[in-house]
Parts: structure tokens; C-alpha cells; sequence
């Protein structure tokens, strides 16, 4: 992972006790773990076994069987079509008022793969960047709100903070 998805997600991290859900966190080139030192709970989700992952499973169509206060997401979404599926999933994931933060590859930068992270994709292997426009109609119509969509040109990231709206009371 580069330099400024880290530091997004930095910016928006914290030291208090939170349980955490990364979704897509095998640590291939870095991880945001170190990001939440205060987790109780820190569960990374991925779709294939490997360093530091818990739960192996395609986040697109994963139930979760719990909540969390924050939802994580570093660098993953262009790696599949189903992005906004995963979006979904992060809304379900997240507890009333907690955090969905994601960084991704935006507009303008060079495919890469998911696997080693070199520049040559493996047979099979999806890549594309995704459009803000795009991020933001996802996520509004999987029900987040206090959207912060950030799209940064060097590199070309793609970087959102978005949060689940309270639980409401049924009038009585």
C-alpha cells in the first residue's frame, strides 16, 4: 500500500477501543492494522488465505455475524468488479453511527495486480479504477451519509470516510 492510502486512513483512525473490520487487509504490501492500536476486535476479511487474514471469504456476498465500529477497506475496490456489492456488505458490517473508511485506485492510475502488486495482472484478474460520481451513488444508495469523497491525482486515489446513520426509534 502507498504512502497516502495509509495516511487517509491515518486521518481518520483512532486510539480508542473500537472493533474493526478490514475488508481486504491480507497484508500484501502493507496493512493499516498498526492504524487502530486501541482495537478490541480487529477482524480482517479476505478473499484468499494469507498474512494476517481471519475470515476467508468473498466480501460480496460474506454475512457478517456481527458489527463494528469501524469498516476499513485499503486498496482493494479496484481490484474487483463487485466493488459495489462489498459497499454493500461494509454498510451491513457497520454499526449504527460507526465508519465505513476506504481508499482505492482512482482515475488515471496504472493497473496493477492484487496478487503481488506488480504492474503484470494475472489470467483472471480484475482491475479498474473507480470514479468518484460512482463511489458516491454507491454509498449514498447503500444508505451511508457525512460522505467525505477525496480524489487525490498523485497517485491516483479515490478516498472516502463515510458513516451509518443512528438507528432510528419507531414513534410511539
Amino acid at each position: 500500500m502507498h504512502a497516502e492510502a495509509h495516511e487517509w486512513v491515518a486521518r481518520h483512525a483512532t486510539t480508542e477501543p473500537v472493533t474493526v473490520l478490514d475488508i481486504g487487509g491480507r497484508n500484501i504490501n502493507g496493512s493499516v492494522r498498526d492504524l487502530f492500536p486501541g482495537a478490541t476486535v480487529y477482524i480482517v476479511l479476505d478473499i484468499a488465505d494469507g498474512q494476517g487474514v481471519d475470515i476467508v471469504a468473498d466480501a460480496a456476498t460474506w454475512t457478517p455475524d456481527r458489527q463494528y465500529d469501524v469498516v476499513v477497506t485499503a486498496e482493494t475496490f479496484e481490484h474487483t468488479a463487485v466493488w459495489p456489492e462489498i459497499c454493500a456488505t461494509a454498510f451491513t458490517a457497520t454499526k449504527p453511527g460507526g465508519r465505513f473508511i476506504a481508499t482505492m485506485a482512482g482515475p488515471g492510475r496504472p493497473a496493477h495486480s492484487a496478487v503481488d502488486g506488480g504492474p503484470t495482472l494475472y489470467p483472471g484478474e480484475h482491475y479498474g479504477n473507480v470514479e468518484p460520481d460512482d463511489l458516491r451513488a454507491v454509498l449514498a444508495e447503500c444508505g451511508f451519509v457525512d460522505m467525505v469523497i477525496d480524489r487525490q491525482e498523485r497517485p491516483a486515489d479515490v478516498r472516502c470516510v463515510a458513516t451509518k446513520p443512528e438507528a432510528r426509534h419507531a414513534d410511539r
